[in-house]
């Protein structure tokens, strides 16, 4: 008989209560260590179930304190967390078997191969049936790529093979919730791709997923919402199509003119105006500004090859925020 549990729109299913609408609660969530560093400051984080949910910030912004006490592997200083419903730590026991998780790169019996070291891991949840194993542990391994290196020590495994090994662990059971710390470090341009299509096709079967990464590019590429983190603190949160729409938009013309198409934007008060070898850049008007504008560019005599407004990307909204730089791609 299947287990059903909650359904990936909150209702109820199999006649249990509804589900609450969040997987993934906070307030004032803190962590300060023994010597006073305090590396997670009163975070108050909502995670929507059903999405794939980007937990963004620089290596050392508190993202990964913050996942070790959703998971109750570290107490919190103060504040609360719930996941699943379930107050953490506390609800360890009732949480953890709904959760798949990848922290901090896996933790591998590096003398046995990878199909021995995904069948202990089956093997230490209490719930599995031994029966059955083999064929969980085969499709695992087949959903992250690893088949055809099942028989080969995990000691020989490259920092990527270790690290989809990792991934196959935790989905060695269908999860409702599932928790990957920079779930493509260490792996090729090809293998990036191949797993963030994976993320994408466990979102689709229902399952939330909780990324966190410092790649704008990775959560651009496979997150509905997105939280970003600096210096332990919770800058904004929200869809990630809100937050870049957040960052200013750039107006960009083309023209071997470029000294006298500056002119003509300063003369219209456009802001911002930088200009470079055949291209200026200047804050992007209002729409209903962008025909006049171009037009007294071309009036002005300047030889306009191109005029158009670059929307605002998640990296805009970052720097926006922050002020700092960022990593845009792995």
């Amino acid at each position: 008989m299947t287990d059903l549990l909650e359904r990936p729109d909150g209702r109820a299913a199999a006649g249990r209560p509804a589900a609450p609408a969040e997987v993934i609660r906070t307030r004032g969530l803190t962590k300060r260590f023994p010597g006073g560093q305090l590396a997670v400051d009163g975070l108050d984080l909502t995670v929507p179930r059903g999405s794939v949910f980007g937990f963004l910030g620089p290596n050392g912004s508190g993202k990964t304190t913050t996942i070790r006490m959703l998971l109750g592997l570290i107490t919190p200083s103060s504040g609360e967390a719930v996941v699943l419903g379930e107050p953490m730590p506390r609800g360890t026991a009732a949480v953890l078997p709904r959760v798949g998780a990848l922290i901090e790169g896996p933790a591998l019996y590096g003398f046995l191969t990878g199909r021995d070291n995904l069948a202990r891991f089956d093997a230490a949840d209490p719930t599995t049936d031994p029966r059955t194993r083999a064929r969980r542990v085969a499709e695992a391994l087949d959903r992250v790529g690893l088949t055809a290196a099942a028989g080969k020590k995990a000691r020989a495994y490259s920092l990527g093979m270790k690290q989809r090994l990792g991934l196959a662990s935790a989905l060695l059971r269908p999860r409702e919730l599932l928790v990957l710390d920079e779930p493509t470090n260490g792996l090729d341009p090809q293998g990036m791709r191949e797993i963030r299509a994976l993320i994408r096709e466990l979102a689709a079967e229902g399952a939330t997923v909780f990324l966190s990464s410092h790649l704008l590019d990775e959560i651009e590429q496979v997150c509905t919402h997105a939280a970003v983190m600096s210096k332990g603190r919770l800058l904004v949160q929200g869809t990630v199509a809100g937050l870049a729409a957040r960052a200013q938009g750039r107006l960009v013309v083309r023209t071997p003119d470029v000294a006298g198409a500056a002119e003509v934007l300063t003369r219209h008060q456009v802001p911002g105006v930088q200009g470079g070898e055949g291209r200026l850049t200047a804050d992007a008007p209002p729409d209903e500004a962008l025909p006049g504008l171009c037009a007294a560019l071309v009036a002005a005599g300047v030889r306009v090859q191109g005029f158009a407004v670059e929307r605002g990307t998640l990296e805009d909204a970052f720097v926006a925020l922050t002020g700092e730089g960022f990593d845009v791609a792995g």
